[in-house]
């Protein structure tokens, strides 16, 4: 037999990803709006950061894409698990519900089912489990928006497309490459995400507001 040149912490960790071995931290559901844009913006962190999938998953709501559809389906795929997706009952113990606010009637309905969730259900370790609401308002591409420049006045989805564009040439929903696209201004994005949330919550209606800098942290600072 020839000698296996590879260093060792490469073949331990080979050897825990064919055997689905799961690292220390928290196991995270994500489930999002979109069925592509959103999942693999959050897909291409997890790659880059070499999340383990039986630590990180993140899915398309496959109830619909009304806010309310996407907190009820991260709350499904919580308790009843999916065997296709190699998805355990309880299997996590952080869940996240990404939306947008846009003009979904069912916005404010989503954000109060979202809270009132949080520690109220039990994972299989018999461990309260957190649910969170990463919401955007008016849409996710305001949080790449905020990579380049501030976004303080109430922008229709349209807008923050056109503004978008010059820096991310060609945009497109459902595109690859936007984490890495713009990853270099990601401390920025989240100063400006930051200062937008002093001036307006998740409830407000109609100024600019988003989540995804809390979501991005988590997954770019989890430590085995």
């Amino acid at each position: 037999m020839g000698k296996d040149n590879q260093p060792k912490a490469r073949q331990a960790a080979d050897l825990a990803r064919k055997s689905g071995k799961r690292a220390s931290y928290d196991r995270i559901l994500i489930v999002c709006e979109g069925s592509k844009t959103e999942p693999l913006y959050l897909g291409e962190i997890r790659a880059e950061y070499r999340l383990p999938t039986t630590n990180v998953q993140v899915h398309p709501s496959q109830f619909g894409t009304t806010s309310l559809q996407v907190v009820e389906y991260a709350e499904h795929l919580f308790v009843e698990g999916d065997a296709v997706q190699d998805i355990s009952p309880r299997g996590f113990e952080q869940i996240y519900a990404v939306f947008d606010r846009d003009d979904h009637g069912t916005y404010h309905n989503a954000l109060a089912k979202a809270a009132a969730r949080h520690g109220k259900l039990r994972n299989d370790l018999n461990k309260s489990v957190s649910f969170a609401a990463i919401a955007s308002v008016p849409c996710f591409e305001l949080w790449l928006l905020l990579h380049f420049e501030e976004a303080l006045a109430p922008l229709h989805r349209t807008e923050v497309y056109q503004r978008l564009r010059p820096y991310l040439p060609g945009y497109d929903k459902g595109q690859p490459g936007h984490y890495a696209n713009t990853k270099l201004h990601l401390a920025v994005a989240t100063q400006r995400a930051e200062h937008l949330a002093t001036l307006a919550d998740a409830y407000d209606s109609a100024a600019p507001y988003t989540d995804l800098h809390r979501l991005v942290r988590l997954l770019t600072t989890l430590k085995p």
